[in-house]
């Protein structure tokens, strides 16, 4: 299995120092100094950068530090699959949950897919949304993770290397503050957002967002539009901080409790349904089967 000088290493990484990841490990500062520097000799590479201001990931650290918390999670996760291949539990399927990919979803359709898939199990496998962390999840389903619900289009699969089920259209909100003007609203009209400031991920994200910034730019100038590159944690606290207005879809109004998520009087939506592999194994297939069967119903 992954050595588990990892686990210390992920601390540290997030700690910022060798004291704060000691008392989280509830070892001593020597004992973590000491894992590192095995760790480092046996991978042959610098990872951290000793100042007289503290540590400071390398960028062999920083490369290392996004891979090992998916190593460890599929680590993990081989257990897992191990015990239950031990306890004849043949059919499981791992879905793959961050704030951004909800597993809510998968949990609201229980009492459907119950009667149709009795004998399957369901593991929930929480990753970091982050760039590179969610690109390698998407192309190498099957490995740790079988599904992932979320929002996507064709050239998203595409460029992810993935298959997608599409669900339903989800309409494009509105995410402000609690304590922004608009946030006493039940929901938004376009003059609303009049003098606001909207933010609106990348173009050629995703098509239908697209659609909504082409609409926007041609027939609604007094909406500014902010750019950013990519959903995570950060830029819903920048929502919630800098009180700007962030395009949004109901499956995330319950990631930042200080944030509203309100419907908006236009037809603008993207499309939401379960992201994976092009080649699903046949427990996937089925419980996909099983999925289109119950959202048709």
């Amino acid at each position: 299995m992954y050595n588990p000088q990892l686990d210390t290493f992920i601390k540290v990484a997030e700690a910022g120092s060798f004291n704060k990841a000691a008392e989280q490990l509830f070892i001593s500062p020597p004992a973590v100094i000491k894992q590192i520097n095995l760790l480092e000799a046996a991978l042959d590479i610098r990872l951290f950068t000793r100042t007289h201001r503290g540590l400071r990931m390398t960028k062999a650290g920083a490369s290392l530090y996004e891979d090992s918390k998916f190593i460890v999670a599929y680590c993990k996760d081989s257990i897992i699959r191990a015990k239950s291949a031990d306890e004849d539990i043949q059919e499981v399927i791992r879905v793959g949950t961050s704030p951004m990919t909800p597993g809510q979803f998968v949990v609201d359709l229980q009492p459907k897919l119950r009667p149709l898939l009795p004998d399957m199990k369901f593991q929930f496998v929480p990753f970091e949304n982050k760039p590179d962390t969610a690109k390698h999840i998407l192309s190498h389903f099957g490995s740790g993770i079988d599904v992932v619900a979320g929002v996507f289009d064709e050239a998203f699969l595409k460029t992810c290397k993935c298959s997608g089920l599409a669900l339903s259209d989800e309409p494009i909100r509105c995410a402000v503050s609690v304590y922004h003007k608009l946030a006493k609203k039940d929901s938004l009209t376009i003059e609303d957002l009049y003098g606001e400031d909207l933010m609106i991920i990348r173009r050629n994200w995703n098509s239908g967002v697209d659609r909504m910034r082409d609409d926007i730019e041609t027939n609604q100038p007094l909406i500014h539009i902010t750019d950013f590159d990519f959903y995570d944690l950060d830029i819903f606290n920048q929502c919630e901080n800098s009180n700007k207005l962030l395009m949004c879809i109901d499956y995330w109004a319950s990631v930042h409790p200080l944030l509203k998520v309100l419907p908006v009087e236009w037809d603008h939506t993207m499309t939401f349904g379960l992201l994976h592999s092009p080649k699903p194994s046949p427990t996937v297939k089925k419980f996909l089967k099983a999925v289109r069967k119950c959202v048709k119903n």
